[in-house]
């Protein structure tokens, strides 16, 4: 990810802003991204990151070393696909593609989700940025069969993949 598409001179000060924030400060931005807690403490310790290559490397290194439980945690943060939580504008961005959608197809996703919960006691977990309903429901359909440890290893590369976006978008959006 040398060439970002949204890389700017403000993300290397955001970047180097995040590596020099206390520790307090640092580790509710991180459980942000991602709420599993051994996660952000990983991350932390990674400091300082170089660039951003180096963050995202981070991110990749904690994730390959999650344990299920530690995924469990990570996935937590997560709304139930096709239910953004209401008011939270990164649940509602990710989950875009279910806007305006056919209630036959909301109620589908839905019925789908319950299914796979019930098999693997966790949300259908994916990398929602830039999907739609329809493919977010044919993804869940396609991994139902999976064994527990399949999905798990799935869940950890879509988690890998939403907490790169949100780490992205943490060092190329202002500071509010």
């Amino acid at each position: 990810m040398t060439n970002h598409p949204h890389a700017s001179v403000d993300a290397a000060g955001a970047l180097t802003a995040l590596a020099a924030a206390p520790a307090a400060e640092l580790e509710p931005t991180l459980l942000e991204v991602c709420s599993s807690p051994t996660w952000a403490a990983a991350v932390a310790g990674s400091r300082p990151w170089s660039d951003r290559e180096a963050l995202l490397a981070a991110n990749a290194a904690a994730m390959a070393d999650l344990t299920v439980a530690d995924l469990q945690d990570a996935m937590a943060g997560h709304a139930r696909i096709g239910k953004p939580k209401s008011g939270d504008a990164t649940s509602e961005r990710e989950q875009a593609g279910i806007q305006g959608v056919d209630q036959t197809l909301l109620d589908e996703l839905h019925e789908a989700n319950a299914a796979y919960e019930a098999k693997f006691g966790h949300v259908f977990l994916i990398c929602a940025t830039g999907r739609t309903a329809a493919t977010m429901l044919a993804a869940l359909r396609e991994r139902f069969p999976n064994d527990a440890a399949t999905e798990a290893e799935i869940v950890r590369g879509e988690l890998r993949k939403i907490n790169d976006i949100r780490l992205n978008r943490l060092l190329d959006e202002p500071a509010s």
